[in-house]
C-alpha cells in the first residue's frame, strides 16, 4: 500500500478512548496514528534498552514505524503511523481463566517494573491493552506507555485493582466466578462492591483486602466528597515500586481449585471417553489432513487433546462452558515450554456456545462478539451436541443451522438415544427433546452439508462425521 493512498483504512472503534493514539487497520495491517506529544515518546521509548528488553521477551507486540497510510493519518492529526503485528484471534477478560487473568495482571506489574526505573509509565492498567497469542499474554498498547515524572501518583491503581484484583480476589476468596461480572461491567468490579462482600476475617486475615479493597475505597470516597480525583499526593517512583511488588506478591499468592465442575475430570471418570479416543483422535488427524485448517474451534475442548492434533496444522481457539475445565487447559499449556507447537497455537477461553459473547461497548461495537473477531477452517464439535439439545435446550435444527453458518468443515460426534450418557441424562429430567434423533439429524444435515466421511466409533451408539457445508461444496473440495 502506498504512503498516502488508504482508501481502505478506518478506525478500531473500540481505540476511541486512546485519543492520543489511536489504532486503525488497512487492509490485513494494523496500524497507529500518534499525535506530535504521543510521537515524542516513542522517539524516546523505541530506542531504550526498556523497550528492547520486553519486546526480545515478547512481552509486547512487536511494532515499528510505518509510511502506510501517513497521509490518511496525518489529515486526522496524527503526524507518526506505527504498525503493528497483528494479534490473529481477539479475546476479552471475561472469557479468560482464573489463570489467564492473572497473568495478565502480573504482566501488567512487571511492565510497570521495568519501566519506572527506565524514565516511564503506563497511562493505565486494564486487562483490554493485553491479547493472548496461544497460551501467552502481550502487551497491545503500546500508545498506554509514557514518560514519567519524578514524583507522582499510579494513574492506573483503582483501574488496576477493579478490573485485575477485585475479580481475582472473588473468585480465590469466594469461588465466584468473575466472567459474568465482568462482562456484566466491562469497567470492572467497583471496589465498594466487592467490600460489602467480604466478611471482618476477610479484611482482618487476608492479604491485601484491607489495603487495597477497602481502605482504597474508603480514601476514594473521601476524596469525591472532597470533590477532588481517586488520590493527588505525589508518590516518589521507589513508592510506587513498593507498591507494585506488594501486589504482585498478592496476586502470585492467589490460588483457585474449582469445587463444583463437571468435566474436569472427564477422562479419567468417563469409561466412553477413554474407551473412544484412539479412534476419534485418528478421525480428526485425517479431518485435518484433508482440509489443512489454518484455524480451529474446538468446541467443548475439555483437556485440548484434538486441539493439540489441529495445532500442528494452524491456530486453535479451544472453547469450553466449564471455568475449570479451560484453567486446566491454560495451566498445562503454560506448564510447556514457551517455544512448543500447543503453547504457540492454542488459546483456551471460556465460552457457553448457549450464551457466547454479545457484541458490547459503546455503540455495540466497541468489544466484537465471537463470529465477529474470528472466523474458523475446520470446527470440531465432538461429544457436545446432545449437551446443546437436552443441557442447554436449544433445537437440534439450529444447532446444526449455526455450524452451518461458519461456512467451515464440521467434524461432528452424533451420540444416539441408546447411549449410556443420554439415558443418564433423560432420567434427570422430562424427554421433550423429540426433534433429537436419528431422522431429524439426517434431515438437518442434509439440508446444509454434504457428508463427506462417516465413521462409527465401537460400541456402536455414536457416530463421528466430517461434513462440508453445501456452499463450500458447490465451490469445489476443501
Amino acid at each position: 500500500m502506498s504512503a498516502g493512498l488508504s482508501p481502505e483504512a478506518s478506525f478500531v472503534p473500540g481505540s476511541y478512548r486512546d485519543r492520543s493514539a489511536r489504532v486503525f487497520v488497512a487492509g490485513d495491517q494494523v496500524l497507529r496514528g500518534l499525535t506530535a506529544e504521543a510521537a515524542e515518546v516513542w522517539q524516546r521509548l523505541q530506542p531504550s534498552t526498556f523497550w528492547r528488553q520486553i519486546t526480545a521477551a515478547g512481552q509486547v507486540v512487536p511494532t515499528q514505524e510505518s509510511a502506510d497510510c501517513q497521509g490518511w493519518a496525518s489529515a486526522r492529526g496524527y503526524p507518526l503511523v506505527l504498525q503493528h503485528e497483528r494479534v490473529p484471534e481477539l479475546s476479552w477478560p471475561w472469557e479468560w481463566s482464573f489463570s489467564m487473568l492473572r497473568d495478565a495482571a502480573l504482566l501488567q506489574l512487571s511492565l510497570l517494573q521495568q519501566a519506572l526505573p527506565a524514565g516511564f509509565d503506563m497511562a493505565d492498567a486494564t486487562p483490554f491493552n493485553f491479547q493472548f497469542r496461544g497460551a501467552n499474554p502481550q502487551l497491545i498498547d503500546v500508545g498506554s506507555l509514557r514518560l514519567r515524572h519524578e514524583q507522582g501518583i499510579w494513574e492506573g491503581y483503582r483501574q488496576f485493582c477493579e478490573q485485575f484484583l477485585a475479580p481475582l480476589l472473588l473468585q480465590s476468596w469466594k469461588q465466584v466466578d468473575f466472567q459474568p461480572w465482568l462482562r456484566g461491567r466491562m469497567s470492572g468490579i467497583p471496589l465498594r462492591q466487592l467490600s460489602g462482600l467480604l466478611s471482618w476475617r476477610d479484611l482482618l486475615f487476608r492479604r491485601g483486602a484491607f489495603t487495597h479493597i477497602w481502605l482504597h475505597s474508603r480514601m476514594a470516597a473521601v476524596m469525591r466528597h472532597r470533590g477532588g480525583g481517586g488520590g493527588t499526593a505525589a508518590l516518589s517512583t521507589q513508592m510506587v515500586l513498593n507498591n507494585l511488588q506488594g501486589l504482585s506478591t498478592l496476586l502470585q499468592s492467589l490460588k483457585w481449585t474449582a469445587v463444583d465442575s463437571e468435566w474436569r475430570d472427564y477422562y479419567e471418570t468417563a469409561e466412553h471417553a477413554s474407551a473412544h479416543e484412539a479412534e476419534k483422535s485418528r478421525f480428526v488427524r485425517a479431518a485435518c489432513e484433508r482440509v489443512r485448517p489454518q484455524l480451529t474451534w474446538d468446541l467443548g475442548c475439555n483437556q485440548g487433546r484434538f486441539s493439540r492434533i489441529a495445532a500442528e496444522w494452524g491456530r486453535v481457539l479451544a472453547l469450553d462452558a466449564d471455568h475449570a475445565v479451560i484453567e486446566r487447559l491454560y495451566c498445562s499449556l503454560t506448564g510447556e515450554a514457551s517455544d512448543s507447537l500447543s503453547r504457540q497455537r492454542i488459546t483456551p477461553l471460556v465460552c457457553n456456545l448457549a450464551d457466547p459473547s454479545p457484541a458490547q461497548g459503546w455503540r455495540l461495537s466497541e468489544r466484537g462478539s465471537l463470529e465477529s473477531r474470528s472466523r474458523p477452517q475446520l470446527v470440531l464439535c465432538l461429544a457436545l451436541i446432545h449437551h446443546l439439545v437436552m443441557g442447554s435446550g436449544l433445537l437440534l435444527e439450529d444447532v446444526i443451522s449455526w455450524l452451518a453458518s461458519l461456512q467451515a468443515p464440521v467434524v461432528l460426534e452424533w451420540v444416539e438415544r441408546t447411549d449410556p450418557i443420554i439415558r443418564n441424562m433423560l432420567q434427570q429430567r422430562r424427554d421433550v427433546f423429540a426433534d433429537y434423533c436419528d431422522e431429524r439429524l439426517q434431515a438437518a444435515v442434509g439440508r446444509h452439508f454434504r457428508t463427506v466421511t462417516e465413521q462409527r466409533l465401537s460400541g456402536g451408539s455414536r457416530t463421528l462425521l466430517l461434513l462440508l457445508p453445501l456452499s463450500a461444496a458447490t465451490g469445489g473440495e476443501a
